[in-house]
Protein backbone atom coordinates (compact mmCIF):
# COMPACT_ATOMS: atom_id res chain seq x y z
CA UNK A 1 0.00 0.00 0.00
CA UNK A 2 1.32 3.53 -1.03
CA UNK A 3 2.26 6.01 1.91
CA UNK A 4 -0.56 8.54 1.44
CA UNK A 5 0.93 11.68 0.40
CA UNK A 6 2.47 14.58 2.83
CA UNK A 7 0.63 17.56 3.86
CA UNK A 8 3.44 20.56 3.79
CA UNK A 9 3.47 23.68 4.21
CA UNK A 10 5.93 26.78 3.27
CA UNK A 11 4.91 29.87 5.00
CA UNK A 12 7.16 32.97 4.11
CA UNK A 13 6.50 36.37 6.03
CA UNK A 14 6.20 39.19 3.16
CA UNK A 15 9.33 41.80 3.18
CA UNK A 16 9.58 41.03 7.01
CA UNK A 17 12.23 43.49 8.27
CA UNK A 18 10.41 46.46 5.90
CA UNK A 19 7.03 45.19 6.98
CA UNK A 20 7.70 45.29 10.70
CA UNK A 21 8.97 48.70 10.26
CA UNK A 22 6.15 50.04 8.57
CA UNK A 23 4.07 48.49 10.68
CA UNK A 24 5.73 50.25 13.84
CA UNK A 25 5.87 53.68 12.22
CA UNK A 26 2.55 55.11 10.44
CA UNK A 27 4.71 57.61 8.50
CA UNK A 28 6.73 54.96 6.61
CA UNK A 29 3.15 52.93 5.88
CA UNK A 30 2.50 53.37 2.02
CA UNK A 31 6.59 54.52 1.15
CA UNK A 32 9.08 52.85 -0.25
CA UNK A 33 11.33 51.73 2.51
CA UNK A 34 14.60 49.67 2.78
CA UNK A 35 16.12 48.36 5.72
CA UNK A 36 19.66 48.54 6.02
CA UNK A 37 22.69 50.88 5.90
CA UNK A 38 23.34 54.20 4.52
CA UNK A 39 24.21 54.75 1.30
CA UNK A 40 27.51 56.59 1.94
CA UNK A 41 28.98 54.75 4.09
CA UNK A 42 28.31 51.55 1.83
CA UNK A 43 25.00 50.22 2.71
CA UNK A 44 23.43 47.28 1.60
CA UNK A 45 20.09 46.50 1.57
CA UNK A 46 19.02 43.98 3.70
CA UNK A 47 15.44 44.42 2.81
CA UNK A 48 13.03 46.34 0.53
CA UNK A 49 9.59 46.91 1.09
CA UNK A 50 6.88 46.29 -2.35
CA UNK A 51 6.79 49.91 -2.69
CA UNK A 52 10.48 50.47 -3.14
CA UNK A 53 10.58 47.04 -5.04
CA UNK A 54 8.62 48.51 -7.48
CA UNK A 55 11.20 50.87 -8.62
CA UNK A 56 13.57 47.44 -8.50
CA UNK A 57 15.06 47.81 -5.48
CA UNK A 58 16.16 44.54 -3.84
CA UNK A 59 17.81 42.90 -0.91
CA UNK A 60 21.68 42.49 -1.02
CA UNK A 61 21.80 45.54 -3.48
CA UNK A 62 24.22 48.45 -2.52
CA UNK A 63 22.10 51.29 -0.79
CA UNK A 64 23.87 53.92 -3.12
CA UNK A 65 22.41 51.91 -6.13
CA UNK A 66 19.08 51.69 -4.49
CA UNK A 67 19.14 55.33 -3.81
CA UNK A 68 19.60 55.98 -7.90
CA UNK A 69 16.71 53.55 -8.29
CA UNK A 70 14.18 55.18 -6.09
CA UNK A 71 15.53 59.01 -4.62
CA UNK A 72 12.51 58.38 -2.05
CA UNK A 73 13.66 55.66 -0.36
CA UNK A 74 13.17 55.80 3.34
CA UNK A 75 15.90 54.06 4.64
CA UNK A 76 15.85 52.49 8.34
CA UNK A 77 18.36 51.21 10.08
CA UNK A 78 18.20 47.38 11.39
CA UNK A 79 17.04 46.34 14.73
CA UNK A 80 17.22 42.58 14.91
CA UNK A 81 16.36 42.28 17.69
CA UNK A 82 12.53 43.49 17.75
CA UNK A 83 12.76 41.17 14.50
CA UNK A 84 14.20 38.61 16.36
CA UNK A 85 10.87 38.79 19.02
CA UNK A 86 8.26 39.01 15.70
CA UNK A 87 9.73 35.67 14.70
CA UNK A 88 9.12 34.09 18.18
CA UNK A 89 5.70 35.53 17.66
CA UNK A 90 5.19 33.65 14.68
CA UNK A 91 6.75 30.06 15.65
CA UNK A 92 4.69 30.03 18.50
CA UNK A 93 1.68 29.84 16.33
CA UNK A 94 3.50 27.36 14.06
CA UNK A 95 4.44 25.31 16.99
CA UNK A 96 0.92 25.77 18.45
CA UNK A 97 -0.41 23.43 15.37
CA UNK A 98 2.59 20.82 14.71
CA UNK A 99 5.78 20.18 16.75
CA UNK A 100 7.09 19.30 12.27
CA UNK A 101 8.57 23.16 11.94
CA UNK A 102 11.74 23.71 10.24
CA UNK A 103 12.94 27.22 10.52
CA UNK A 104 14.50 28.40 7.26
CA UNK A 105 15.34 31.86 8.37
CA UNK A 106 13.23 34.42 11.00
CA UNK A 107 10.92 34.96 8.59
CA UNK A 108 10.40 31.45 6.76
CA UNK A 109 9.65 27.96 7.60
CA UNK A 110 8.92 24.41 6.51
CA UNK A 111 5.37 22.83 8.20
CA UNK A 112 4.41 19.27 8.02
CA UNK A 113 1.23 19.25 8.80
CA UNK A 114 -0.20 15.77 7.52
CA UNK A 115 -1.58 15.44 11.53
CA UNK A 116 -2.05 18.56 13.39
CA UNK A 117 -3.73 19.92 16.61
CA UNK A 118 -6.20 21.31 14.89
CA UNK A 119 -7.55 18.04 13.30
CA UNK A 120 -7.41 19.13 10.24
CA UNK A 121 -7.33 16.52 7.61
CA UNK A 122 -5.75 18.98 4.52
CA UNK A 123 -3.06 21.50 4.37
CA UNK A 124 -5.33 24.56 3.07
CA UNK A 125 -7.39 25.45 5.62
CA UNK A 126 -4.50 25.34 7.93
CA UNK A 127 -2.77 27.91 6.10
CA UNK A 128 -5.64 30.34 5.95
CA UNK A 129 -5.94 29.75 9.56
CA UNK A 130 -2.44 30.46 10.12
CA UNK A 131 -2.15 33.44 7.90
CA UNK A 132 -4.78 35.04 9.77
CA UNK A 133 -3.66 34.50 13.12
CA UNK A 134 -0.26 36.20 11.88
CA UNK A 135 -1.93 39.06 11.08
CA UNK A 136 -4.26 39.10 13.82
CA UNK A 137 -1.05 38.62 16.65
CA UNK A 138 1.40 40.81 14.45
CA UNK A 139 -0.27 42.98 12.05
CA UNK A 140 1.70 41.37 9.28
CA UNK A 141 1.28 39.18 6.19
CA UNK A 142 2.62 35.79 5.20
CA UNK A 143 2.12 34.20 2.02
CA UNK A 144 1.56 30.09 1.98
CA UNK A 145 2.30 27.43 -0.34
CA UNK A 146 0.82 23.77 -0.13
CA UNK A 147 1.90 20.97 -1.90
CA UNK A 148 2.93 17.22 -0.60
CA UNK A 149 6.90 18.28 -0.45
CA UNK A 150 9.22 20.68 0.19
CA UNK A 151 10.11 22.00 -3.31
CA UNK A 152 6.91 22.27 -4.51
CA UNK A 153 5.28 24.06 -1.35
CA UNK A 154 8.13 26.60 -1.48
CA UNK A 155 7.79 27.74 -5.26
CA UNK A 156 4.33 27.86 -4.89
CA UNK A 157 4.80 30.02 -2.10
CA UNK A 158 6.60 32.69 -3.39
CA UNK A 159 3.71 32.97 -6.78
CA UNK A 160 1.69 35.27 -5.60
CA UNK A 161 3.07 37.43 -2.49
CA UNK A 162 2.02 39.50 -0.69
CA UNK A 163 -0.17 37.77 1.49
CA UNK A 164 -0.77 34.96 -0.69
CA UNK A 165 -1.98 31.05 -0.68
CA UNK A 166 -0.91 29.21 -3.62
CA UNK A 167 -1.96 25.26 -3.46
CA UNK A 168 -0.74 22.31 -5.28
CA UNK A 169 -2.93 19.42 -5.38
CA UNK A 170 -1.11 16.05 -6.32
CA UNK A 171 -3.02 15.43 -9.18
CA UNK A 172 -2.30 18.60 -10.80
CA UNK A 173 1.75 18.84 -9.84
CA UNK A 174 2.33 18.58 -13.83
CA UNK A 175 1.08 21.75 -14.88
CA UNK A 176 2.18 23.41 -11.96
CA UNK A 177 5.82 22.04 -13.20
CA UNK A 178 5.52 22.92 -16.48
CA UNK A 179 4.36 26.48 -16.17
CA UNK A 180 7.91 27.18 -14.38
CA UNK A 181 11.12 29.01 -15.70
CA UNK A 182 14.38 26.74 -14.97
CA UNK A 183 15.57 29.20 -12.22
CA UNK A 184 12.81 27.95 -9.82
CA UNK A 185 14.67 24.96 -9.29
CA UNK A 186 16.28 24.52 -5.94
CA UNK A 187 19.96 26.10 -5.85
CA UNK A 188 20.04 27.47 -9.66
CA UNK A 189 20.72 31.60 -9.25
CA UNK A 190 21.16 33.65 -11.76
CA UNK A 191 24.50 32.76 -12.71
CA UNK A 192 23.61 28.96 -13.32
CA UNK A 193 20.14 30.33 -14.84
CA UNK A 194 22.44 32.07 -17.75
CA UNK A 195 24.52 29.27 -18.28
CA UNK A 196 21.28 26.81 -18.73
CA UNK A 197 19.47 29.50 -21.00
CA UNK A 198 22.25 29.72 -22.99
CA UNK A 199 22.38 25.81 -24.02
CA UNK A 200 18.03 26.06 -24.45
CA UNK A 201 17.08 25.10 -21.04
CA UNK A 202 15.20 27.83 -20.58
CA UNK A 203 12.10 26.07 -18.50
CA UNK A 204 11.89 23.50 -15.51
CA UNK A 205 10.90 20.69 -17.34
CA UNK A 206 13.67 21.05 -19.83
CA UNK A 207 15.65 19.91 -17.52
CA UNK A 208 14.53 16.33 -17.91
CA UNK A 209 15.85 15.26 -21.20
CA UNK A 210 19.10 17.31 -21.20
CA UNK A 211 21.71 15.49 -22.05
CA UNK A 212 23.49 14.10 -18.81
CA UNK A 213 26.93 15.24 -18.92
CA UNK A 214 26.47 18.25 -20.79
CA UNK A 215 24.03 19.23 -17.75
CA UNK A 216 26.94 17.66 -15.27
CA UNK A 217 29.39 20.05 -17.32
CA UNK A 218 26.82 22.95 -16.38
CA UNK A 219 25.65 22.45 -12.52
CA UNK A 220 27.75 19.74 -11.35
CA UNK A 221 26.78 17.30 -8.66
CA UNK A 222 23.55 18.80 -8.79
CA UNK A 223 22.59 17.77 -11.98
CA UNK A 224 21.15 14.18 -10.49
CA UNK A 225 18.94 16.17 -7.60
CA UNK A 226 17.92 19.14 -10.25
CA UNK A 227 16.97 16.41 -12.82
CA UNK A 228 14.84 14.55 -9.93
CA UNK A 229 13.32 18.18 -9.03
CA UNK A 230 12.21 18.98 -12.63
CA UNK A 231 9.97 15.93 -12.02
CA UNK A 232 8.64 17.25 -8.82
CA UNK A 233 10.21 14.39 -7.02
CA UNK A 234 11.47 15.69 -3.69
CA UNK A 235 11.11 13.27 -0.16
CA UNK A 236 13.12 15.48 2.53
CA UNK A 237 11.22 15.47 5.68
CA UNK A 238 10.99 18.46 7.44
CA UNK A 239 13.31 18.74 9.78
CA UNK A 240 12.61 20.49 13.21
CA UNK A 241 16.44 19.70 14.67
CA UNK A 242 18.35 21.22 12.56
CA UNK A 243 22.12 21.30 13.00
CA UNK A 244 24.56 24.15 11.84
CA UNK A 245 26.36 23.56 8.99
CA UNK A 246 28.58 26.99 9.67
CA UNK A 247 28.67 29.96 11.53
CA UNK A 248 30.55 33.55 11.21
CA UNK A 249 30.04 36.82 10.54
CA UNK A 250 31.16 39.63 7.70
CA UNK A 251 31.78 43.63 7.40
CA UNK A 252 31.57 46.54 4.60
CA UNK A 253 33.55 48.92 6.37
CA UNK A 254 32.94 53.00 4.94
CA UNK A 255 36.14 53.67 4.41
CA UNK A 256 39.21 50.92 3.01
CA UNK A 257 41.16 49.63 5.71
CA UNK A 258 45.10 50.71 5.18
CA UNK A 259 46.71 49.52 8.48
CA UNK A 260 47.85 45.51 8.68
CA UNK A 261 47.48 45.88 12.78
CA UNK A 262 44.09 47.23 12.29
CA UNK A 263 43.35 44.74 9.77
CA UNK A 264 44.14 41.86 12.53
CA UNK A 265 42.19 43.49 15.17
CA UNK A 266 39.06 43.33 13.36
CA UNK A 267 39.69 39.53 11.86
CA UNK A 268 40.64 38.53 15.23
CA UNK A 269 37.48 40.23 16.30
CA UNK A 270 35.24 38.38 14.21
CA UNK A 271 37.03 35.05 14.85
CA UNK A 272 36.35 35.01 18.60
CA UNK A 273 33.25 35.65 18.13
CA UNK A 274 32.92 32.87 16.24
CA UNK A 275 34.96 30.94 18.95
CA UNK A 276 32.31 31.76 21.61
CA UNK A 277 29.18 30.71 19.78
CA UNK A 278 31.05 27.12 19.03
CA UNK A 279 31.84 27.21 23.02
CA UNK A 280 28.22 27.83 23.82
CA UNK A 281 27.16 24.94 21.64
CA UNK A 282 29.74 22.67 22.86
CA UNK A 283 31.25 22.40 19.38
CA UNK A 284 34.54 22.50 17.55
CA UNK A 285 35.14 23.60 13.89
CA UNK A 286 37.72 21.43 11.86
CA UNK A 287 37.65 24.64 9.53
CA UNK A 288 38.18 28.10 9.70
CA UNK A 289 38.11 30.47 6.46
CA UNK A 290 37.77 34.14 6.19
CA UNK A 291 37.12 36.05 3.45
CA UNK A 292 38.63 39.54 1.86
CA UNK A 293 37.49 41.66 -0.31
CA UNK A 294 39.77 44.47 -1.86
CA UNK A 295 38.70 48.11 -2.82
CA UNK A 296 38.93 47.20 -6.83
CA UNK A 297 36.36 44.03 -5.69
CA UNK A 298 38.64 41.61 -6.25
CA UNK A 299 37.28 38.64 -3.20
CA UNK A 300 39.21 35.91 -1.97
CA UNK A 301 39.20 33.22 1.07
CA UNK A 302 41.76 31.27 2.67
CA UNK A 303 40.83 28.31 4.41
CA UNK A 304 42.25 26.17 7.21
CA UNK A 305 41.16 22.67 8.05
CA UNK A 306 43.56 21.31 10.82
CA UNK A 307 43.20 18.98 13.74
CA UNK A 308 42.49 18.71 16.49
CA UNK A 309 39.46 20.58 15.84
CA UNK A 310 39.05 24.47 16.97
CA UNK A 311 36.56 24.42 20.11
CA UNK A 312 37.43 28.20 21.56
CA UNK A 313 38.12 31.66 20.60
CA UNK A 314 41.78 31.70 21.46
CA UNK A 315 42.61 28.53 18.67
CA UNK A 316 39.55 29.93 16.05
CA UNK A 317 41.57 33.57 16.35
CA UNK A 318 44.99 32.11 15.86
CA UNK A 319 44.33 30.10 12.52
CA UNK A 320 42.42 32.76 11.65
CA UNK A 321 45.51 35.21 11.76
CA UNK A 322 47.41 32.65 10.05
CA UNK A 323 44.64 32.88 7.30
CA UNK A 324 45.40 36.57 6.73
CA UNK A 325 49.28 36.41 6.47
CA UNK A 326 48.16 34.49 3.49
CA UNK A 327 46.63 37.41 2.12
CA UNK A 328 47.58 41.14 0.62
CA UNK A 329 45.96 42.83 3.05
CA UNK A 330 48.03 45.46 4.57
CA UNK A 331 49.71 46.01 1.55
CA UNK A 332 46.35 46.31 -0.52
CA UNK A 333 43.03 48.28 0.64
CA UNK A 334 40.52 46.40 2.24
CA UNK A 335 36.83 47.20 2.06
CA UNK A 336 35.00 43.93 3.67
CA UNK A 337 36.60 41.19 5.85
CA UNK A 338 34.68 38.15 7.20
CA UNK A 339 35.59 34.80 9.08
CA UNK A 340 33.53 31.27 9.34
CA UNK A 341 33.77 28.14 10.63
CA UNK A 342 32.74 25.18 9.50
CA UNK A 343 33.29 21.02 9.36
CA UNK A 344 31.89 20.58 12.73
CA UNK A 345 32.40 17.95 15.41
CA UNK A 346 31.59 17.71 18.74
CA UNK A 347 28.66 16.72 21.31
CA UNK A 348 25.65 19.20 21.54
CA UNK A 349 23.38 20.48 18.37
CA UNK A 350 21.64 23.32 18.12
CA UNK A 351 18.06 24.87 20.13
CA UNK A 352 15.49 23.25 18.81
CA UNK A 353 14.52 24.80 15.23
CA UNK A 354 17.80 26.29 14.95
CA UNK A 355 18.37 27.50 11.30
CA UNK A 356 21.28 26.48 9.83
CA UNK A 357 23.36 29.35 10.55
CA UNK A 358 22.74 31.75 13.45
CA UNK A 359 21.32 34.77 11.40
CA UNK A 360 22.13 37.51 14.28
CA UNK A 361 25.79 36.46 14.04
CA UNK A 362 26.23 38.06 10.53
CA UNK A 363 26.29 41.59 9.87
CA UNK A 364 24.25 43.18 7.06
CA UNK A 365 25.53 41.52 3.65
CA UNK A 366 28.44 42.45 2.10
CA UNK A 367 28.10 45.14 -0.67
CA UNK A 368 28.11 43.49 -4.31
CA UNK A 369 29.95 44.45 -6.95
CA UNK A 370 29.17 47.78 -8.94
CA UNK A 371 26.70 47.28 -12.14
Amino acid sequence: MSQPARRIIHLDMDAFYASVEQRDDAALRGRPVAVGGRPESRGVVAAASYEARAFGVRSAMAMARAVRLCPELAIVPPDFGKYRAVSAQVFALFRAVTPLVEPLALDEAYLDVTANAWGEPFATPVARRLKRQIRDETGLTASAGVAANKFLAKVASALDKPDGLTVVPPGRVEPFLRRLPVDALWGVGPVTARKLRAQGLTKLVDIRTADEAALRGLVGRQAAWLRRLAHGDDDRPVTPHRVAKSSGSERTWPEDLLDLERIRGEIERMARRAGEWLAGRTRAARTVTIKVRYADFTTITRSLTERPAARDAETVAARALALLARTEAGARPVRLLGVSVHNFTGAGDDEAGAAPADPLLWDLPAEPPPP
